[in-house]
C-alpha cells in the first residue's frame, strides 16, 4: 500500500525546529509585532546552528551522484516553512541562511559560483543572510519595466549598477549585518525589455549600495524589509550569475534562468501561508471547543450550525491549499517541471489564508479582534502571502496561459 507518512529522517530533522517554533517564536510573536524594527535575536541565535548544519549537508551533497528517489531536502524545506510560519511568520522571514538569495544562485549559477557564494552559509560561525531584489517603484509585476541598470566597465572588468529596489526582505541583514549576499535583477539593455534582464550577486558592504531604515508594514513586522539604492555600485564581472556572455537583445536565457527562482520559492510561500492558516484554525477550534462548540462531522451540512459550517469551510480551504502545495513539492522532489503547480499552490494558499484568518477573527469576536490574542496578528500576517513572489493576479495569468495554451503576448 502507498504510505503517506513522512520519512523518519525528515521527521527527525523537524524536531528541533518544532521546539523552536513552540518555545521561542510563538511566545515572542506579540513582542516583535509591537517592536517592528527590533531584530528577533533569540530566534536568530537559536536557529543559526540548525540552518548552518542544513547548509553543510546541502554542500556535502552537491556534485555527488544522486541516488534514485525523491529529493527529501526539498520536502524538508517546505515542511520547515509551514512549521516556522505556524510559530511566527515575521520571525520566519528574518531567519538566517541562503533563502531567496541562495535559491537564485542554485537556479542559475555556474558550479564555480555556487561553490563561491553558497559556502559562506555552511562555514560561518555567525549568522549569514541571503536576499533577492526585484521589485522597483515603477516595476512590480511587470519585470519588463525594470529600470535598474548594469553597465560593463571593460577597463576595470566590473559591472556598474544604478537604480533602486523596494520591499526587499532581509535586505539590511544580507548587506549590512553579515557576510551575506543579495541577488539583484538589472537590465544590461533597457531597449530589450525582459530579454535584457540579468541577475547579479551583490556582496555585503559593497560601496555605492545604500540601505534604507526598515519600512513600517501591516504585518510580518519582525521581518527586515527595506529599500536598496545603487549609486555607481561596482561589483566583479563574474558576479553576473550564469552565462558570462551578454549580448544586447539576446539574453532571454538569463531571464528564463532567473525565473526558475520563483518556481522554487512559490511553493515555500504557499507553505508559509498554510502554517499561518493552521495556527488560526487551531486557535479558533480550541477557543470554540472551550465554549462547548465542536463540529459534528457525522451530520450533513444543512443540520450544522452556522459556526460549524464556517469551521468546515476553513478546514476545507486549508486542506486544499496544503495538498496543492505538496503536489508542487512532489514535482520538485522528483525533478519534474512544476511552474504550473508552483503558481497554482501559491494562488490557492494566498487566497485561503486570507479567508481563514479573517473568518477566525470574525468567529472569535471582540477578543479575536483585540491584541489580547494573536488572531488579529495572524490576519495581518496573512495578506502578504497574496502579494509577494508574484501577486495572485500574476500567478492566475501563469495558470491560465499554461492550461489554455496562450503566450504572454496573447493573454495579459
Amino acid at each position: 500500500m502507498i504510505s503517506f507518512d513522512l520519512p523518519a529522517e525528515v521527521l527527525a530533522q523537524l524536531e528541533p525546529y518544532a521546539r523552536l517554533a513552540r518555545d521561542i517564536m510563538r511566545p515572542n510573536a506579540r513582542y516583535y509585532d509591537e517592536h517592528e524594527h527590533e531584530r528577533p535575536t533569540a530566534f536568530i541565535q537559536a536557529i543559526w546552528p540548525l540552518e548552518r548544519e542544513r547548509h553543510r549537508h546541502l554542500a556535502a551533497m552537491a556534485g555527488q551522484a544522486t541516488a534514485e528517489g525523491p529529493d527529501l531536502d526539498v520536502l524538508l524545506y517546505i515542511l520547515l516553512a509551514e512549521l516556522l510560519s505556524w510559530g511566527d511568520a515575521g520571525q520566519f522571514l528574518a531567519r538566517p541562511g541562503g533563502r531567496l538569495g541562495g535559491t537564485a544562485v542554485e537556479a542559475v549559477g555556474t558550479p564555480a559560483q555556487k561553490a563561491r557564494f553558497l559556502k559562506r552559509f555552511a562555514e560561518s560561525d555567525v549568522p549569514v543572510w541571503g536576499a533577492m531584489a526585484i521589485t522597483e517603484p515603477d516595476a512590480g509585476s511587470d519585470n519588463s519595466a525594470m529600470r535598474t541598470t548594469a553597465v560593463h566597465d571593460q577597463a576595470a572588468n566590473e559591472w556598474v549598477l544604478n537604480g533602486q529596489k523596494i520591499f526587499i526582505t532581509s535586505g539590511a541583514l544580507s548587506l549590512q549585518a553579515s557576510d551575506g549576499i543579495c541577488i539583484v535583477w538589472a537590465t544590461v539593455d533597457p531597449e530589450a525589455g525582459r530579454g535584457g534582464i540579468k541577475s547579479f550577486v551583490i556582496e555585503a558592504h559593497t560601496p555605492g549600495v545604500t540601505v534604507s531604515p526598515g519600512l513600517d508594514k501591516l504585518g510580518i513586522r519582525a521581518s527586515d524589509t527595506v529599500i536598496i539604492t545603487f549609486d555607481n555600485a561596482r561589483i566583479p564581472y563574474d558576479n553576473l550569475l550564469g552565462d558570462m556572455e551578454v549580448q544586447a537583445g539576446n539574453t532571454t536565457k538569463g531571464f528564463a534562468g532567473a525565473m526558475k527562482t520563483f518556481d522554487a520559492s512559490r511553493p515555500a510561500v504557499a507553505a508559509s501561508a498554510v502554517g499561518i492558516a493552521r495556527a488560526a484554525i487551531e486557535t479558533t477550534r480550541e477557543t470554540l471547543a472551550a465554549a462547548g462548540i465542536q463540529i459534528d462531522y457525522t451530520k450533513p451540512r444543512h443540520l450544522l450550525t452556522a459556526v460549524e459550517r464556517d469551521l468546515l469551510d476553513m478546514e476545507a480551504h486549508y486542506k486544499a491549499a496544503w495538498l496543492l502545495t505538496l503536489k508542487a513539492t512532489a514535482a520538485i522532489m522528483h525533478g519534474r517541471g512544476h511552474r504550473l503547480d508552483a503558481s497554482m499552490c501559491k494562488v490557492k494558499a494566498g487566497t485561503a489564508v486570507v479567508f481563514i484568518t479573517q473568518k477566525a477573527v470574525e468567529l472569535l469576536g471582540p477578543l479575536g479582534y483585540s491584541r489580547s490574542w494573536l488572531t488579529e496578528k495572524l490576519m495581518r500576517d496573512a495578506k502578504i502571502n497574496d502579494l509577494y513572489e508574484g501577486t495572485k493576479q500574476i500567478n492566475l495569468l501563469i495558470v491560465a496561459r499554461a492550461i489554455l495554451g496562450y503566450s504572454r503576448r496573447e493573454l495579459k
